[in-house]
């Protein structure tokens, strides 16, 4: 019988409801939403709950919801109000931002733009309440913050492109629009009106954390997963107290690399190279059209891009 469990393994552990350490937040009740499935058994933990949100997440729920719902209702209208198309041509339905006529103007028609900005600005706002919900947990939980600034760092991104950039721009009209389609081409103009992106160095050192980090992900989650016979994924005791798994797991490493990172610091090496990936792309993008005006001319005069 299998001791541990994994995603390979068929034991289901299910015993009482685990409400986690008690604290001392007003309010904190966690008897609302709580339970079991089989389902979610089969890929990770069987316990549902208990969800707390608090007066920070139901306000970020809320404007999520207002943003959301206002993005719809303006691609409902695009489509006369006709529920099929609505369904079949979502990914081409999109919510534009005001034109370079209105520049940063905070009252744009709402036919032209305006929508945009008010869905925009509830948005944001979701999303940094949702950020200052995640601080406010990791620190009740006496957890460290590491969570809660990774986040920060795919918010900064969001903020470079529908607020930073096109501020520092003089127009909305440089910021992403509300889109699947939309959003792909807007990607594709950019790099075309601004001389390829592909030669922004930053954007390079966004794709080497973007690629490093999955490499990373895979290799560490491949190798516990490769010792979870032996609990290779309780690492917390792996580290103070090195097992079988531990030892196989640095062996094969040192066999095949010739080092190998600790069962800590590859969480460190994994994290860092996820949020460096949005922060240097948010960069590269910042720097697009106020420092840089062609990326491709600019690799030529810098001796960083060959001329054709």
């Amino acid at each position: 019988m299998a001791d541990y469990q994994n995603i390979l393994t068929q034991v289901q552990v299910r015993g009482h409801t685990d409400y986690g350490v008690p604290l001392q937040t007003p309010g904190d009740d966690r008897d609302l939403i709580t339970g079991h499935n089989y389902l979610a058994g089969k890929l990770g933990d069987a316990q549902l709950g208990p969800i707390y949100l608090g007066a920070t997440g139901v306000a970020s729920l809320l404007s999520g919801a207002i943003a959301i719902i206002i993005i719809g209702l303006n691609m409902l209208a695009s489509v006369d109000w006709n529920p099929l198309k609505f369904v079949f041509l979502m990914p081409w339905l999109t919510l534009d931002p005001p034109g370079p006529e209105y520049g940063l103007q905070v009252f744009p028609p709402l036919a032209e733009g305006g929508w945009w900005l008010i869905a925009g600005g509830f948005l944001t706002a979701s999303i940094l309440l949702w950020w200052i919900r995640s601080y406010r947990r990791a620190r009740a939980l006496g957890l460290g913050t590491h969570i809660t600034w990774a986040f920060a760092a795919a918010i900064w991104l969001y903020l470079v492109l529908g607020f930073f950039r096109p501020i520092a721009m003089g127009s909305w009209s440089e910021a992403v629009p509300f889109g699947i389609f939309s959003h792909l081409d807007w990607t594709n103009n950019f790099s075309l009106i601004w001389g390829n992106l592909f030669y922004n160095p930053f954007h390079m050192l966004s794709i080497v954390f973007l690629y490093g980090s999955t490499l990373l992900f895979a290799m560490h989650g491949a190798t516990i997963l490769a010792v979870g016979r032996y609990g290779g994924e309780r690492e917390i005791e792996q580290i103070v107290d090195r097992g079988s798994a531990s030892e196989r797991a640095a062996l094969f490493w040192r066999w095949t690399m010739g080092f190998n990172a600790s069962m800590e610091s590859i969480h460190r090496w994994a994290w860092w190279f996820a949020i460096l990936c949005p922060i240097t792309g948010g960069i590269g993008i910042l720097l697009t059209g106020t420092v840089v005006e062609n990326w491709y001319e600019w690799g030529i005069a810098n001796n960083f891009a060959p001329p054709y």
